[in-house]
Order: structure tokens, then sequence, then C-alpha cells
């Protein structure tokens, strides 16, 4: 009997905006390998005959090194078992999922992606903030503020650009340094910004200040990870189209 993968996106925490696809799969599922970003109510969907195992990744701390989840993966495939890798947002945007599938076609196992909700897309949304508007932005930016080897390196002179959202993952740990550098590379101080942490979920909160003050309303206020950062004059529309959870609005202490 031949086993499949199936990688699928969880979406950013909210259950309702799991795909139709997605739950079909998940709970026809033999095993399921998810990580630390899906949400206790999507996990509450893996039937109870399934064989659950957290493959979790926090900031220097991972359950299983992601050469053994993809190991894993294959191994569990070619014992015939229809196996789901559950992961948070959507697989093939900072999710990793390019690399475990690279590790499935080296072994000739089968798969299918099944693309979730992003969490640009979800958090954004959630928090009342469109991350393009022909007034405001006519493009947007997805990145990474933790890189491979550890830095928040990015290529800041294409990111200060008046008309562009920038939606950057992972970016709490560096926003400091974020912050500094795109003011350095031209960036007003006074620029728009939101933090959306545990966008989706009922725990949700949003702040918004400006590029020069959003690192220490980060730090007054605890914000933890999972949080999403979004850079750019759209922010400036949060406050008028809010509709889900409760929002944080910080007083901008100048430019």
């Amino acid at each position: 009997m031949t086993g499949k993968v199936y990688l699928i996106g969880a979406g950013p925490g909210d259950p309702d905006l799991l795909t139709m696809k997605a739950h079909r799969l998940l709970t026809a599922a033999d095993v399921v390998l998810y990580d630390r970003l899906v949400g206790e109510q999507i996990i509450a969907m893996i039937p109870a005959t399934a064989e659950k195992l957290y493959v979790g990744k926090a900031k220097s701390l991972h359950s299983l090194p992601q050469e053994e989840i993809n190991a894993l993966l294959a191994t569990k495939a070619k014992e015939g078992k229809v196996v789901v890798r559950l992961k948070g947002g959507d697989p093939f945007i900072f999710g990793r999922g390019g690399e475990e599938l690279e590790e499935l076609v080296q072994e000739g196992v089968s798969f299918e992606v099944v693309p979730g909700v992003t969490a640009a897309a979800g958090c954004a949304a959630y928090a009342g903030i469109p991350l393009t508007h022909r007034d405001y932005a006519q493009s947007v930016r997805f990145l990474t503020g933790h890189l491979k080897d550890g830095t928040t390196e990015l290529p800041w002179n294409e990111l200060v650009h008046p008309a562009q959202t920038l939606v950057i993952y992972m970016g709490l740990t560096g926003l400091e340094s974020i912050s500094q550098s795109l003011i350095r590379f031209g960036m007003r101080p006074s620029m728009p910004v939101a933090i959306v942490e545990k966008g989706t979920s009922k725990d949700q909160r949003v702040f918004t200040s400006t590029i020069k003050d959003i690192h220490q309303i980060a730090l007054q206020n605890e914000v933890k990870s999972p949080a999403l950062l979004i850079i750019g004059e759209v922010v400036a529309l949060q406050d008028k189209l809010s509709w889900f959870g409760k929002s944080c609005l910080i007083e901008q202490k100048g430019s």
C-alpha cells in the first residue's frame, strides 16, 4: 500500500478559516505532524484514531530538527499511511514547506499541497488593515524578520517606498533593529505601523503607532509571539475599519 503526504496550511488561528479541502483531509488522516502555530481548535479536529506528532518550533527551541521532520514524513508515508503535515498559515509562505517537499521528492513519496490563509492576509483582515488601497498602497511585500542565519539584514533600500505596504513575519525579536534600519534608509519616523498579536484568535491584540515608537510600545505592552508587523500608510485606516476584538491605539509622539 502506498502512502501519501498532504502538506496543509491551517491558517493563522481562527478554525473557520481552514479550507474545506484541508478539513476533509485532516479528518481522514492516519498521522498528523503539526506545528506550534496551529490553533487548538484545529488540533481538536484530528481524529482520535490518528497518530499525533508535535513538531513545533519556537525561537532557539525545536522539538525536532527540520531534517528529522523531513525524514519522518517520508518514513510514515512509506508505511502506507495518509500523512498530514499541518502548518500554521500557508506552507509556502515562510513555512519551510518547500524544504520538506524536496526531501519527499528525493525519497519518491507522493504528496499534495493544500494552501492556507497566510498570516499576512488573515491578520491584516481581522485587524481592519487593507494591505493595498488605491489611495495609499499599490504594492505589498512579505518579508521575514528572522533569516536563516539569525540576522535581520534585509534589502532596506528597496523597502522604503511611499506607496508600498510591508508585512514582516517573525519580526518581533528584531523589531528595534528593523525600525532603526528603515529610518536610517529614509523612512519617515512617523510612518504608521501596526503589530497584530495572536491574529484572528480570541486573544488578538492590535497596537498601532509609528516606526519610531513601535519598539517601545511592544516592550511596554509585553507583546508576545506570534505577532505580525504591518508598516505603511494603510495602517492609518485601522481605527476606522477595525471590526474584530480589541485594538490599542497608541498616540503618535511626533516625527
